[in-house]
């Protein structure tokens, strides 16, 4: 299982390159990886369970993020409205290969910032990222998707896209007025 001090932070050069793309059929090294990516997702978002293993909540796990290079990334965004009767996760998968084909103009921002498995420091200010993006990936299983999402799901994966390309989130930020964000964007949270 991956735990905390399994995760790349801040400072190491893996983070910030572009990852190599993945062949398929996946390798039994591969798979693995996908497994381990979501299981720490999904023991993270169980409150006992994080606890117990010292984990860090998260929503999604970027390959590069565990030392590999290459273009793989865990999401698991739960439903949206957590009192719901339905409790199936609002996004679900580990995306290979993925491509955004299609973005909206208009941008969302989540209200309390975006964190980071690999930033261990918080770094306050509006990420502008697309509201509503197309998205293009390969599973594990070698089948191809294509689907929409909008707001926090869109966010999300636009976070994981970034750790394939070398990119923070904090890239993102106005460094002079961090609470600036582009006119019309919509704020999430």
């Amino acid at each position: 299982m991956i735990l905390m001090k399994d995760i790349v932070r801040d400072g190491d050069p893996v983070l910030r390159k572009r990852a190599a793309k993945v062949n398929f059929p996946l390798s039994d090294e591969d798979k693995k990886l996908a497994h381990d990516m979501m299981e720490y997702l999904e023991v993270s978002q169980d409150e006992k369970l994080c606890k117990k293993y010292g984990l860090r909540a998260g929503v999604g796990l970027a390959a590069p993020q565990v030392g590999k290079s290459e273009q793989m990334a865990a999401v698991l965004v739960p439903p949206l409205d957590p009192d719901a009767e339905d409790q199936t996760p609002s996004f679900k998968d580990v995306i290979i290969n993925p491509v955004i084909v299609s973005e909206s103009v208009q941008y969302g921002a989540l209200t309390e910032g975006e964190g980071c498995l690999s930033v261990d420091k918080d770094v306050p200010g509006y990420v502008p990222r697309h509201d509503r993006i197309t998205l293009r990936y390969t599973d594990v299983n070698g089948e191809d998707h294509k689907i929409r999402l909008k707001n926090y799901p869109a966010i999300v994966c636009q976070h994981e896209i970034d750790h394939l390309r070398g990119t923070l989130f904090y890239d993102h930020i106005n460094k002079q007025h961090p609470f600036e964000a582009p006119h019309d964007t919509i704020l999430i949270g």
